[in-house]
């Protein structure tokens, strides 16, 4: 049994540019997936908790929004909840693409995180697919920038690296008793994983012809008496075209999201999931607070 007067536990903010593979790294540290991976910039919108342990530590990861020059009302909502994700963190990672580098959307990262008396350390991340001379100049580049506490090589994809930065990262911990019981893994509701399953699989399918505007909303969530879990999911698009390219000849296309969608559900709840899945074509779905809400972002004016 553990002395809880030796626990430590502490919040560490993973900021970057979109696609610098934060949701895969929280994943990693996290010891199985609780985030949602696509090669689609912008994957990622509200800001989850993940939670990992390592010895008498436990760290509240939290996986944010990848910052860039916000656009629209949800560009601007997700940018918000990425700033505030990291606010009061122990430590505040800035993960970068070691193989896409530098330039203006890890300038704009680097002009914020200089104005914040948070703890810094800089995270360069797919060491597996970079080239080596060009890790160690933008490593150079970034500590001339900005005085980070340490600087990590790692790659989240393959785990090289990942332990070392676990390690380092719970020894940074303040003493405190944990938060979460040990096996609890996240702080989204079944209900949101759920529709962040779905969108995934729209991003991993449908990569090159869906949009960006498009949300997936769990109207309903009901636990079955024979101990599977029954899912309705409203898919929102803005127009006809987009809806067509989902469902696929025959409705085709949404059956195969809608089975892998289940297959993955299933891993992660560790239950059989039925799983309805319909397409409605909502032009403003953008403007509706309520949706908001439900995927955890505040309605930014």
């Amino acid at each position: 049994m553990m002395n809880l007067n030796e626990q430590q536990c502490g919040l560490v903010a993973l900021v970057g540019a979109p696609n610098a593979g934060k949701s895969t790294l929280v994943n990693a540290l996290v010891g199985q997936k609780i985030a949602i991976v696509s090669p689609k910039a912008q994957t990622t919108r509200t800001k989850l908790l993940g939670v990992a342990i390592e010895g008498e530590s436990q760290l509240l990861l939290v996986d944010t929004p990848g910052i860039f020059e916000p656009k629209r009302r949800l560009d601007r909502a997700m940018v918000q909840a990425a700033w505030g994700g990291a606010s009061g963190a122990d430590v505040i990672l800035l993960v970068v693409d070691g193989k896409g580098g530098l330039g203006p959307k890890v300038d704009l990262i680097m002009e914020a995180l200089a104005d914040r008396s948070e703890p810094k350390m800089l995270v360069l991340n797919k060491v597996d697919i970079a080239a080596k001379d060009r890790l160690l100049v933008h490593a150079q580049k970034l500590n001339e920038r900005l005085a980070f506490e340490e600087t990590w090589f790692i790659s989240a994809e393959t785990g090289d690296g990942v332990a070392e930065l676990k390690a380092a990262l719970a020894k940074r911990m303040p003493k405190s008793p944990w938060h979460f019981p040990e096996d609890q893994v996240s702080d989204a509701t079944d209900r949101m994983l759920a529709a962040e399953i779905t969108r995934e699989q729209l991003y991993l399918q449908l990569h090159a012809e869906l949009p960006y505007a498009s949300a997936v909303e769990t109207e309903r969530y009901k636990e079955r008496d024979d101990g599977s879990v029954e899912i309705h999911q409203q898919i929102l698009v803005q127009r006809p075209t987009q809806r067509a390219i989902i469902l696929g000849k025959g409705g085709a296309r949404l059956k195969e999201i809608g089975s892998r969608s289940r297959t993955e559900l299933a891993k992660l709840l560790g239950q059989p999931v039925h799983l309805y899945l319909h397409v409605k074509v909502k032009p403003d779905w953008e403007d509706d607070r309520g949706l908001y809400r439900d995927i955890g972002l505040d309605w930014v004016d």
